[in-house]
């Protein structure tokens, strides 16, 4: 007799919550400080994508795993691009050789011209005390200019030699980035909704491999006539109920009202409302109650959302957080 009591009080309670959430439902029967309106949740989609064209040598995730930001999800093909690198490599370790010898003739060149200028500079006080003859003094003005000339194609040389390292060096480092690039790594924390390619497929620059769902960024859009839009500001209090988890109000605030208002919908349920000009609100859930409860809102679940329209009213018991 007494466990037909407490399941009929368990039966009665169960009958309660289920028609405070229905009547809650319907917007008529909520409290004048709240707005209401039904929508789908969704979640922010980044695709993990290859920049550069290639064939996919690997990829290490299935759908519906979760990933963490920055982690390897995929690999491309890197056959080519090792070849290049040593190629690039071999090339500027040929271009550093020439620059280091190009450096030794300069010095060699800026020693015959400090030779030939010591050697000009003699002459010509020399011949003013009438030691040498003209000739002499213009056969070392000749090589004077002969050492300058050396001396100047010499640093041309050694510029040249440098520049080429430069740009082999350049080079190489490009294709390293392009290396590293073949690690396609996850932009976000999430989980991964749809495997796009296969591996040995060959895709374009862009080409899609993946793509992902940042759980812990979700969102409903929901429409609200303007009488109730004006008094929704940016971060006001309100909670998602979702057809799926009646008994479970997750907590979020608004993070987007529309500036102009527009139809609503065909995803609108009555008519009448389609054929009104509303405001378009949206509400995030908060992260921490997503990342406390991983796996209970999902995208595209149907349901409701409630904003607070002024800050100081407090929101009745189906719409309190547990």
């Amino acid at each position: 007799m007494q466990f037909s009591v407490k399941a009929g009080l368990i039966f009665a309670a169960i009958l309660l919550a289920g028609a405070l959430f229905f009547l809650y439902r319907d917007s008529d029967t909520l409290p004048a400080e709240i707005a209401s309106g039904n929508g789908r949740l969704e979640a922010t989609e980044v695709d993990v994508a290859s920049r550069d064209p290639g064939r996919i040598s690997s990829i290490l995730v299935r759908e519906g795993d979760e990933v963490q930001k920055g982690e390897v999800l995929a690999r491309m093909d890197t056959d080519a691009l090792d070849a290049e690198l040593r190629a690039a490599e071999a090339r500027a370790r040929e271009a550093r050789a020439e620059a280091a010898a190009s450096r030794t003739a300069e010095a060699g060149a800026q020693s015959a011209l400090a030779l030939a200028q010591n050697t000009a500079d003699r002459t010509g006080r020399l011949i003013a005390k009438g030691f040498v003859s003209a000739e002499k003094m213009d056969l070392d003005a000749n090589a004077l200019k002969i050492a300058r000339a050396n001396a100047s194609a010499a640093r041309s040389r050694v510029l040249a030699c440098d520049e080429a390292v430069a740009a082999l060096d350049a080079k190489a480092g490009g294709i390293q980035v392009a290396l590293a690039e073949t690690s396609l790594k996850a932009p976000i924390s999430g989980r991964v909704l749809y495997r796009l390619a296969q591996p040995g497929e060959v895709i374009p620059s862009g080409g899609k491999v993946l793509t992902l769902i940042d759980t812990l960024d979700v969102t409903i859009s929901i429409f609200l006539p303007e009488a109730e839009a004006g008094k929704v500001s940016i971060g006001s209090p309100a909670r998602i109920l979702l057809d799926a988890l009646p008994n479970e109000a997750i907590p979020g605030k608004v993070t987007f009202v529309a500036p102009r208002a527009q139809f609503t919908p065909k995803e609108v349920e009555t008519r009448n409302e389609r054929e009104k000009l509303m405001f378009r609100v949206r509400v995030t859930a908060d992260p921490a109650w997503l990342k406390s409860h991983p796996g209970l809102a999902k995208p595209g679940m149907p349901g409701l959302a409630y904003v607070l329209m002024k800050p100081d009213a407090s929101w009745p018991s189906i719409l309190t957080t547990k």
